[in-house]
């Protein structure tokens, strides 16, 4: 169960894995940016969902991973009901890590339907980012 602000009352709301429909406020009901961070027990629960699912690798150590990450999660918060981020320790989950052959991280993996539809290794700049996010978004709509 992950806790999310709703930028817009700034109600707190549990928000659990879903595979169908997004969350949103239960006090004002917009839609919430979808950011969790999945266990490996909760990871394959988290990427089944009705939006595209951006998995990001990192690990807490890597300083590209956390130079990355704001960026990732500023396009959760810039399409709510659009995109759900989920974030994988790969320390913690290494047996998940392998089954993606995360060999590099950051590592970004887009999935939809529960098919890895793109996948982008390293950090890079937030327009590149964006580009890549967009152009991939759109061919797998």
């Amino acid at each position: 169960m992950t806790i999310i602000a709703c930028p817009h009352c700034g109600k707190k709301n549990r928000v659990g894995p879903r595979p169908e429909g997004v969350p949103r406020c239960g006090n004002c009901h917009n839609l919430l940016p979808w950011i969790v961070e999945a266990a490996p027990e909760t990871f394959d629960a988290e990427i089944a969902a009705s939006v595209p699912v951006l998995v990001d690798f990192w690990a807490p150590w890597c300083g590209p991973c956390r130079m990355v990450s704001p960026a990732v999660e500023a396009h959760a918060r810039n399409r709510p009901g659009e995109l759900k981020v989920v974030k994988l320790n790969v320390d913690t989950a290494p047996d998940i890590g392998a089954r993606y052959q995360a060999m590099s991280i950051p590592l970004l993996v887009l999935i939809r339907g529960g098919q890895e539809v793109d996948r982008m290794v390293g950090a890079v700049p937030e327009r590149q980012l964006r580009d890549w996010l967009d152009r991939t978004l759109a061919a797998a709509a």
